[in-house]
């Protein structure tokens, strides 16, 4: 299976740095989507993710409608959150019966202890029940600011041995990045990834426009580094917290800075709640550079 089954713009440049993007949401913003829904492109691929405080069967209906308003739901599985095999099995079956997913994201998951039999997201992929259900692609997570359980070596480690997993059940790997603010940090790890070699799609993860303390809010839980420079270099100085903020800076930096060496890349879009707002930046975004 070719990269194209990814996305069809996988196998060119793009028009611009909006072309191909994603976008993320949680099981509890059905209302959301449904609002944002207009304005987002037909096919593109939304996220459904699996935080705590929702049910496998919240998560399963938000899938059903990213499916019936004609989008490409990408399912979220945090490996520590699932209860056991069961489960797993039953959720995987849900969701490619009646949202017809294709495409999961697995990360390991928030909890120190995992809550049934896995730990780490190499374990899904090892299970065997991704391809019995039909999924065909496979996102693992990527670090461009590093991760604070894990060393750089470690986490250059676990991708490879992910992706080599994924390739051995018949699967197709793709690289999705927590959200970053750091151009030169995104930048580096892209660089480091092709010089070891690591050729699989990656899409970038980007904050979506949102209120300055929300922004914050999020990196701070997520441990992305917010420090003072990095956000002058985003448009926020952190002695005035009012008002909100959009990545414009940060992709039209990306947008001078990525070339032809740095392999396929594409936008992932979190809009940290704000679904209408993140696709009416891209859609403005796109009329500006199109």
């Amino acid at each position: 299976m070719s990269y194209a089954a990814i996305h069809p713009n996988w196998e060119k440049s793009p028009e611009n740095m909006v072309d191909g993007y994603s976008l993320e949401m949680t099981a509890k913003e059905i209302e959301g989507l449904k609002e944002a829904a207009p304005l987002i492109r037909p096919g593109t691929q939304i996220a459904v993710t699996f935080l705590p405080g929702e049910t496998l069967e919240q998560r399963v209906d938000a899938a059903v409608l990213v499916r019936e308003l004609g989008f490409e739901p990408i399912v979220h599985l945090s490996a520590r959150r699932i209860e056991s095999e069961e489960q797993l099995d039953w959720y995987l079956g849900e969701i490619t019966q009646k949202a017809g997913v294709k495409r999961v994201f697995i990360i390991a998951g928030d909890p120190p202890e995992p809550e049934g039999p896995y730990s780490t997201s190499l374990q899904i992929i090892e299970t065997g029940l991704l391809e019995k259900h039909g999924i065909e692609i496979v996102g693992v997570g990527g670090h461009p600011e590093g991760h604070p359980n894990n060393t750089p070596a470690e986490l250059w480690d676990w991708m490879e041995r992910k992706i080599a997993a994924v390739r051995a059940h018949g699967m197709v790997p793709l690289v999705v990045t927590q959200f970053a603010f750091d151009d030169d940090a995104i930048v580096a790890w892209l660089a480091e990834m092709r010089q070891r070699g690591i050729d699989v799609p990656v899409r970038l993860g980007v904050p979506g426009p949102a209120g300055i303390k929300r922004l914050l809010g999020f990196a701070k839980r997520c441990g992305v580094g917010a420090s003072a420079s990095v956000m002058k270099k985003y448009g926020i100085s952190l002695t005035n917290l009012i008002g909100s903020a959009g990545p414009d800076k940060l992709v039209a930096s990306l947008d001078k800075k990525l070339g032809a060496e740095h392999g396929r890349v594409r936008l992932h879009l979190y809009p940290f709640g704000a679904l209408t707002a993140s696709a009416e930046w891209i859609n403005a975004y796109h009329a500006k550079h199109s």
